[in-house]
């Protein structure tokens, strides 16, 4: 019989084995309440964020309703008697603007200049036939003397033309260096003769052939009133009688234009003559739409004057006689193949020849 004390058992002390559990205990329960304090902390983070947003989302819900709101009352709810005049009034007035647009349009398509300012100097009672631009450059001087001496009037005879309704006129620029020796001779030879019509706007140069046509024809007509616009080239001699009688008969027809028509092989390779920079427009088969020679070239004076309002935009190729062409293509041109103005064939009643 085990007559130990009730404290004791196996020789242990009945305390020590108390206070191991106990330690055992604490750490167990310390353990576990670590990550209790972590759940809650990121719980009040997380609560804490979606507090705020809900205040920020309610703040701007209540700051575009009062916006809305003082749209509203600024608003007219009921639109006026007068209010409707207005706006049917800026409607009609639109639709004036839009149809003015479109004659000015139409107008200008068709080469009209209302109310044109008459030039001073300038009889109105009777309408010129034509006026005949003949091309010339610095270094021409001779073959205008020759032109003068041939079939060109001069002096009082020139003035007798322009009474039976015909200007003739030797067409030319201004020189680069503007100014000089060049400019002065051809303003001393001017003086004498009185037969220029001087471009002060155009730079004379062969390759600014295309450019010189749009100026002659706007200045021409500013210039004079007349049926017919002629340009011709510097080596062209004229048969003056034969040309004004083809035009006498051409009187009153507008929308002509009037040369010796042809076409040809658009020059595609740099060096060659002829050559033409924008040959890839022409399509593959590389070939000009049909166009009056530039030896001649007769425009009607709606023509002319389409010319005039439109130069800025009109397209220029490298040769005259193609520009001027594809100006014609746009419009309502009626085209006339003229035989006798085919200055080198061999009929014998053509109105003109390779001088």
């Amino acid at each position: 019989m085990d007559n130990s004390p009730p404290y004791y058992k196996e020789g242990l002390p009945l305390s020590t084995t108390i206070s191991k559990s106990e330690k055992q205990r604490s750490r167990s329960s310390s353990r576990s309440s670590v990550p209790s304090i972590f759940f809650a902390f990121f719980s009040c983070v997380a609560w804490l964020y979606i507090a705020g947003r809900l205040w920020q989302d309610a703040e701007n819900r209540m700051l575009l309703a009062n916006l809305l709101m003082q749209n509203s009352a600024e608003r007219p709810k009921v639109l006026t008697v007068e209010d409707k005049l207005v706006v049917l009034g800026c409607k009609d007035l639109e639709r004036k603007i839009v149809e003015a647009e479109m004659e000015i349009t139409l107008a200008k398509s068709q080469g009209f200049l209302k109310d044109r300012l008459k030039q001073p100097g300038l009889s109105s009672s009777k309408k010129l036939l034509a006026v005949i631009g003949v091309y010339t450059g610095f270094g021409s001087r001779l073959n205008r003397n020759v032109f003068r001496g041939s079939w060109m009037p001069k002096g009082d005879s020139l003035k007798k033309l322009e009474e039976r309704g015909i200007v003739i006129r030797f067409v030319i620029g201004r020189s680069p260096n503007r100014g000089d020796s060049l400019d002065r001779n051809i303003d001393e030879e001017n003086r004498t003769t009185k037969d220029f019509l001087i471009l002060d706007g155009h730079e004379e140069a062969d390759e600014e052939s295309p450019k010189k046509a749009k100026f002659f024809f706007s200045t021409a007509v500013q210039n004079w009133d007349a049926e017919f616009y002629v340009k011709v080239d510097n080596n062209i001699g004229l048969d003056l009688e034969g040309l004004i009688e083809l035009l006498e008969s051409r009187r009153g027809q507008d929308s002509v234009y009037i040369g010796c028509m042809k076409s040809g092989e658009v020059v595609a390779e740099e060096g060659k003559p002829w050559y033409e920079p924008d040959w890839w427009k022409f399509g593959d088969e590389k070939s000009y739409f049909r166009h009056a020679a530039g030896s001649l070239i007769i425009l009607s004076k709606n023509f002319a004057q389409y010319i005039n309002i439109n130069s800025a935009s009109l397209k220029s190729y490298a040769h005259e006689d193609t520009s001027i062409g594809s100006w014609m293509m746009g419009i309502q041109a009626t085209y006339i193949d003229e035989s006798r103005v085919c200055c080198s064939s061999s009929r014998q009643d053509k109105v003109c020849s390779l001088a």
